[in-house]
Formats: C-alpha cells, structure tokens, sequence
C-alpha cells in the first residue's frame, strides 16, 4: 500500500480517504488538497494491488484491503479523531474495517457507496479463475449504473490513462464482520448517482445494496447530485461535504 499524507494540527482530524475500483491514492488528489487547506491531517491510501498495471493482483484477497485500511486507522495518534472516507468499491472494506477497530472512528464517510452485509460480497459473479477487474468501456460502466454525469474528455482520458485493473479477490471474497460496535460507529452517506430519498427506500426494503444501514445507529444523508466520481465532477462540494462530517 502506497499513502500520501500531510499532518496539520488545528482541526485534531485524521481524514483517511479510500479511492474506489481501478484508483489509487491519485485520484483523491483536488478533494486531499482542499481538506489539508481546512486544517485536516489527511491520508489518501493506495489499496494492495493498485499502485501500478504491473502490480501482483493474483494473490491479493479482501483480507489484505481491510488490513491496509484498518492498519491506518489503528496507527493514527490517539490525539487525533479518525474519519474515514471509501468511495464506490472501497466502502464495504472500509466496513469491514470498522468492525476490527470501531472504536478509532470517529465516522465513516461513504461517498456514492455504503457497507454491505456479513456474509456478502461485492462482485458474486466473479470465477475462482479471474484474476482481475479491467476498467470497462464507458459505455459499460453507465450500464451498469456507474454515472459519468460532469466528466469531460479531459478527465475520462486521466482516467482511463492511470487506471489499474482491480485484483478480484477482494471483489469475490464475502465479509466476515464480528463486532456489532462497528453499528454504533457514526455514519455519513454522500449521495450522488442517486437521491438519499432512493438510498434510504433500499435501505428500509431490504435491498442487498443498502440493508445494512438500516442496521447502524446513527446515519446522516447528504445529496450531491453528479456522476458515481464527485472527487473529479464536484471536488469542492465534495471537500466541503467531508469536511462538515468530519467536524460533527
């Protein structure tokens, strides 16, 4: 795991930013730059397996991304409140996370993502044999419910330029959650491809992409209306929505 990070000690808050499929710590790069400006020690992580297309994916399982993120976490001066932040793919990691270490958080932040159940696994189509997630075509990714919605050439092509294919393991591997004080960690959802008013509808009927948050205490929901990649679409909005979750 690669992890860029610049400490300032006026808020107290370790800001630790998980990117998505197919990124690495990069990608976090305008919305890292404005949180360090409000006076946030911020951490952006690159997950095993992401920090370049020459990376070993064949071996990495969803064992290795928790333990990335929790490491982080767990290693944070106790001075200091932990928020952590996972957008898209990351959030289910990022749960699992706070179910070894719930008591360093502060709150979970999941932008356009949220947790998934014990037991369940993001990618349940996925063959013992594949070894990794290439970055589909655009055309694709809106298929399947990725918005591109505030993306232009210039940023697609950013993208398509430093993505790296996703290891599957940790997309093919089911979470095992042990401590339901993970439940009472304070929870944020940024709403983007969808209004909260769906998000909290699945929630509250069951949907295996959002039943879990009807099981947390305490979750707040903020609309950000844009595509499923506000870090590139509404960088600013997006640093001003972690920014006031992080300061509750």
């Amino acid at each position: 795991m690669t992890q860029t990070s610049e400490a300032h000690d006026s808020t107290g808050t370790h800001i630790i930013l998980a990117p998505g499929f197919w990124l690495g710590a990069w990608a976090w790069e305008a919305v890292a730059s404005d949180l360090i400006r409000r006076g946030h020690h911020v951490t952006a992580v690159t997950l095993p397996g992401l920090r370049s297309a020459d990376s070993d994916r064949a071996g990495v399982r969803l064992d290795d991304h928790i333990s990335a993120i929790a490491d982080v976490v767990a290693n944070t001066p106790s001075s200091e409140r932990v928020v952590l932040v996972a957008h898209s793919g990351a959030g289910p990691v990022a749960y699992a996370a706070s179910d070894r270490v719930p008591d360093r958080l502060a709150r979970i932040v999941y932008v356009d993502s949220g947790p998934l159940q014990n037991g369940t696994a993001l990618r349940e189509d996925l063959d013992a044999s594949v070894t990794e997630i290439p970055l589909p075509s655009w055309s694709e990714l809106e298929a399947e419910g990725s918005s591109l919605d505030g993306l232009d050439d210039a940023v697609l092509e950013t993208f398509r330029s430093r993505a790296v294919p996703e290891p599957a393991g940790p997309a093919r591997d089911r979470l095992e959650l042990r401590d339901s004080s993970r439940l009472d960690v304070p929870t944020t959802v940024i709403c983007t491809s969808f209004p909260s008013e769906v998000i909290q509808q699945m929630a509250g009927a069951g949907h295996p992409m959002a039943a879990e948050l009807a099981q947390i205490a305490k979750v707040d929901y903020v609309d950000l209306p844009t595509g499923h990649w506000p870090m590139w679409s509404r960088p600013a909005d997006l640093a001003t929505a972690i920014d006031t979750a992080a300061r509750d």
